[in-house]
């Protein structure tokens, strides 16, 4: 007997089961295979429709060449900037907005030439026999598809599909958008290779390339992009400096053409060499463009005076004149081209001066030796200022900070002021030297007025002429010197490793990946569906869950029936189901003799709801204690909800309410059935007051008299968490037997049992968990039912015949 004190833990707790979740898990295997199906079939579609994405590279050094023809006696001086200032130039360059679209727009990529692959269009670039030269000052139709198929060799089919009747077209000259109309529907014409296709959205050439292969009748496709779009694109351009080598740079890109990304690595990196080598030439470009303006006037000024001079001469004895005045026309000669020499340094210091304070862009500053000075500190100086000045330009168009410009500012600053102190101090000594000039002239010219009047205008008109000539001798002098060092210049960029297509460089897309999210997906998705689940699920599941619950001794496990009738032990009595009752018999008669009840045995069958089975394991209880040749009956008390007579094929028009009510005796309500030694006694007609009649004298009677007749006396009752009645009946019970059926029960049920039977309202019960489907997806429970596992083939009468691949295995054991 259960002892009150035996209940240490009646309230439901929750607790993870784990090894319940795991079993669950297990369950539902085919879920996470039909899962795992669909997402791996989702990912090979997926990697099949994707393109394949190439990597590919070029290498450059950055060196900073010296012309070969600086020499200590160049006069013209000029400097780009440091390696090390030069590799960051270069890296914001290559990724500048302005550099990308002098690529863009020199290689025409806003041009796409496609071709319809299995499942997309394929970028075609190089592939395709043709190309297109369009005239970028009239309009192209941008976003749309240019079907052009090949009638023949020489001639091919445009058509274009238009969806609306108004496109967009794009001027790449001036890369600005209208609008024009066209006729809804396919727009088709045949051309001419060659031949000039001039319409209100396009206006190109088609031309064939050389070697083409054979593309009549083959569909090739053009599209014209956004300009802006397209050059964005190619910003993304990779650039990085290697660590061992400053000044080695990697330009690297991925896309899915090789032919294109190969095309444009290494024109970008000509671009870079001839927009840095003009930078480079920017000082000498100066100095000839302001030696060219000067030269001008001379060569009107030299004209001038020779003129001048012949003038004089005529009808003069001039080797009369000249004997007297040569030593002294050398002499000023000499000392005015000193003073000039003096004056145009003072006048390009004063013109420095102005520019450094009136202006903020140096980049068109001449150099400072077309003034003939060659101090070093301005020389240096003001290529400092130029080289700063363009790379500033340059970062304008790529640089979004505001400090790095702030910085390069300052840099400047600093330049400017230095060259100011130093044109002051440059100046205050021309000036002393001019003085000294100006002193001497004027001496040498109060020698010649001594002189005759034809020997002093003749030394006066011969001074001027050898000014100019001496002056634009040596303009003449610089302008050609600037050239040669202009024509020998050299970048400071090199390629190493030019970009090529020497096979391989593929690197995506990367299948593995999406295999592995479709892994991850196809496990995780009904994983958390099986979570939800358990969770929500809150019914009892196997015979762990009753054991965590309560204390009440769990005393047998039945197996699902899966025949058509409730009659279950009779009609199989060799059948696990069978032997499950069977073990429910041998743990019952242990129950009744540890309470030494002697003679006739009550059991009440009773349940939390109805449902649950209390009428089919009433049924066989009583069959397999018939089995074994025991007078025993069945009593229908379940007077609300009468079922018993269905099962047995009897009328239920007479019963226990026949017997309670006095109408009929024990022997009228008693029915044979074709079960030897079973006999049953149905509820009768459904009265008004069920529980009334229960709890009345007359069920006492009942019950003794059948004691005096039978030796088990089975009580089918109706279900105590929804009516009173089976309460009542617990008095004449020498056990009772509570039925939680499988995936049915709530976990609630449990503690309201544990509370009954806390309360004594039921005594000696014990639990039988009915309808376990089966051990991966319920539980294990205590093998009721199940006999052996593997061992029990050839024990119970629904053993499955033996697969092909269980008859090999056994073969196998066997030898």
């Amino acid at each position: 007997m259960l002892d009150i004190k035996d209940f240490s833990i009646f309230e439901n707790q929750v607790n993870f089961d784990f090894k319940g979740f795991l079993i669950k898990i297990v369950s539902y295997w085919k879920w996470f295979l039909i899962c795992l199906i669909i997402t791996f079939t989702i990912a090979y579609q997926v990697n099949v429709r994707k393109e394949k994405i190439y990597a590919m590279e070029t290498l450059i050094s950055v060196k900073e060449e010296s012309n070969p023809l600086f020499t200590s006696n160049t006069s013209l001086v000029f400097n780009w900037g440091g390696t090390s200032d030069q590799v960051q130039t270069i890296s914001t360059t290559l990724q500048s907005r302005s550099h990308n679209e002098l690529v863009v727009d020199k290689l025409q990529f806003y041009i796409d030439y496609l071709v319809q692959g299995k499942y997309n269009l394929i970028d075609a670039y190089g592939a395709v026999p043709f190309y297109v030269t369009i005239d970028k000052s009239k309009g192209q139709l941008v976003g749309n598809l240019i079907g052009i198929k090949f009638l023949s060799e020489n001639e091919y089919e445009l058509r274009i599909p238009f969806a609306t009747s108004n496109v967009s077209i794009l001027t790449y000259s001036t890369n600005s958008y209208s609008n024009t109309a066209v006729e809804i529907g396919d727009f088709v014409k045949k051309y001419k290779v060659g031949e000039s296709v001039s319409l209100p959205f396009l206006n190109w050439k088609l031309q064939i390339n050389d070697n083409p292969g054979f593309y009549k009748g083959k569909e090739y496709f053009v599209r014209f992009n956004d300009y802006d779009g397209t050059v964005s694109s190619y910003k993304g351009i990779g650039v990085r400096s290697d660590d061992k080598g400053g000044s080695i740079i990697t330009l690297s890109m991925q896309g899915n053409n090789k032919a294109r990304m190969v095309e444009y690595l290494n024109a970008t990196v000509k671009m870079l060499i001839k927009r840095q080598l003009d930078s480079k030439n920017q000082f000498a470009t100066n100095t000839i463009s302001f030696i060219d303006s000067t030269l001008v006037a001379m060569e009107s000024q030299l004209k001038e005076t020779g003129n001048e001079l012949k003038s004089f001469r005529k009808g003069k004895n001039i080797y009369d004149v000249e004997d007297g005045g040569v030593k002294f026309s050398e002499k000023i000669v000499e000392f005015d081209v000193k003073k000039d020499e003096v004056n145009r340094k003072i006048a390009y210091y004063n013109s420095l001066k102005s520019y450094l304070k009136n202006s903020v862009n140096y980049a068109k500053l001449p150099a400072p030796s077309v003034a003939g000075i060659e101090d070093p500190n301005i020389v240096v100086n003001v290529s400092k200022l130029i080289a700063l000045s363009a790379q500033r330009s340059e970062m304008a168009y790529a640089v979004k900070s505001e400090k790095i410009f702030s910085d390069f500012d300052n840099q400047m600053e600093a330049v400017k002021n230095v060259l100011l102190e130093n044109i002051a101090s440059a100046k205050a000594s021309l000036q002393y030297d001019l003085a000294m000039i100006s002193s001497k002239i004027n001496e040498t010219e109060s020698t010649i007025k001594q002189l005759p009047e034809d020997q002093q205008e003749l030394i006066k008109i011969k001074r001027k002429y050898d000014l100019s000539d001496n002056i634009y001798s040596t303009f003449l002098q610089k302008r050609s010197e600037a050239d040669i060092v202009k024509a020998a210049n050299l970048s400071d960029i090199h390629f190493i490793d030019p970009a090529k297509d020497v096979g391989g460089g593929l690197i995506g897309p990367k299948t593995s990946a999406n295999y592995v999210l479709a892994l991850f997906l196809g496990i995780l998705i009904p994983l958390i569906f099986i979570f939800a689940i358990f969770f929500i699920n809150n019914s009892v599941q196997n015979a762990e869950d009753i054991s965590k619950m309560t204390k009440i001794p769990l005393i047998g496990v039945v197996g699902i029936n899966k025949e058509n009738t409730n009659l279950a032990v009779f009609d199989k009595p060799k059948s696990a189901l069978s032997e499950s009752f069977r073990a429910i018999r041998s743990s019952l008669q242990f129950l009744y003799k540890k309470q030494n009840v002697d003679g006739a045995k009550t059991l009440m069958i009773t349940s939390s709801i109805s449902g649950e089975g209390k009428t089919f394991c009433s049924i066989n209880i009583a069959t397999v204690f018939a089995l074994s040749e025991k007078k025993t009956v069945i009593i229908g008390l379940d007077l609300r909800k009468p079922k018993l007579a269905a099962e047995f094929n009897l009328s239920n028009d007479v019963g226990v309410v026949n017997y309670l009510i006095k109408q009929k005796t024990v022997e009228e309500i008693t029915n044979q059935t074709h079960i030897p030694y079973l006999d049953v006694i149905l509820s009768g007609p459904v009265p008004p007051n069920p529980a009334e009649l229960i709890i009345s004298e007359r069920m006492g009677e009942l019950i003794e008299e059948l004691k005096g007749k039978y030796d088990y006396i089975i009580l089918d009752t109706p279900p105590v968490g929804l009516v009173s009645d089976a309460l009542e009946l617990v008095q004449y019970a020498d056990v009772t037997l509570y039925i939680v059926r499988q995936n049915f029960t709530k976990k609630e049920m449990i503690t309201l049992l544990n509370n009954r039977v806390k309360r004594g309202e039921l005594n000696n019960t014990s639990i039988i968990l009915n309808g376990l489907e089966n051990k991966a997806k319920y539980g294990t429970g205590y093998g009721y039912g199940y006999g052996y596992g593997a061992y029990a083939n050839g024990y119970y009468e629904d053993d499955k015949p033996m697969t092909t691949y269980q008859k090999i295995v056994k073969k196998i054991i066997k030898k």
